[in-house]
């Protein structure tokens, strides 16, 4: 699985956990909702300042949108 990937899975994953629409993450982080849906559907690559706002919006370490599931483990 690519880290872009890995993102956009971690990225809807920590967003649902914490209740997040696309379309409240999106105005929080000062960003288009559909730039959001495409970062989840693996179509763009965020830059590190992005995954640095949208954790901080999600609330969560950045480091943790990155973070490649454990083998064995989808």
């Amino acid at each position: 699985m690519s880290l872009r990937d890995v993102f956009a899975r971690n990225l809807r994953r920590y967003r649902l956990d914490a209740g997040l629409s696309q379309e409240t993450l999106a105005a929080d982080a000062g960003i288009d909702r559909t730039y959001v849906s495409a970062l989840e559907r693996s179509v763009y690559s965020a830059s590190i300042d992005m995954i640095e706002k949208l954790a901080d919006v999600i609330g969560v370490e950045p480091s943790m949108l990155l973070e490649r599931p454990a083998r064995g483990k989808k």
